[in-house]
């Protein structure tokens, strides 16, 4: 399976190309099978495969060859992508996620998919999102890391951990 690179098409490529519509960017995180480039508006847009909902567009399933915007999301600042899901830092210092589910990868207390942002519970002041396969980690303002995903659905204190900066 190709996977696409943005650039209107499926096709293999050797050398970098430029992907479509995609200017100002400020951010980008790439996961399995998927892209998402933070814009300096604070927009985000996602291409790739969309089969947990991770290009955030509302709707599971399907190749999207360009960039397409996530829904209902603006001021992001920071973004992380993990195998099926994508997070990001708002301006508010809060996070949002979206897409595969399956290990508490999203942040809010469930395994369901979300095919769309959803907030991450009790998560404020994060300066910087970093993403494994099914897990998410956040640098707190202040130092302290909080990650959620394969062992907990929310946010947990990583004990031990201080004075992280980003």
């Amino acid at each position: 399976m190709s996977i696409p690179l943005g650039d209107g098409t499926s096709t293999n490529r050797s050398t970098p190309v430029a992907v479509n519509g995609l200017s100002n960017v400020t951010a980008i995180a790439a996961g399995a099978f998927h892209t998402c480039a933070v814009l300096a508006n604070g927009a985000v847009q996602c291409w790739g495969w969309n089969n947990a909902g991770q290009l955030g567009i509302g709707t599971i399933g399907g190749y999207y060859f360009t960039p397409v915007a996530v829904n209902g999301l603006s001021q992001a600042t920071d973004i992380a992508a993990g195998d099926e899901y994508t997070c990001v830092v708002l301006t508010d210092r809060t996070v949002r996620c979206w897409g595969s589910n399956t290990q508490g990868q999203i942040g809010d207390g469930s395994t369901t998919d979300r095919p769309a942002p959803a907030p991450v519970n009790g998560l404020t002041n994060v300066t910087s999102l970093a993403a494994g396969p099914n897990y998410t980690c956040a640098v707190l303002a202040g130092g302290t890391v909080r990650c959620w995903g394969t062992n907990s659905s929310t946010p947990a204190v990583v004990p031990g951990l201080a004075g992280v900066m980003d």
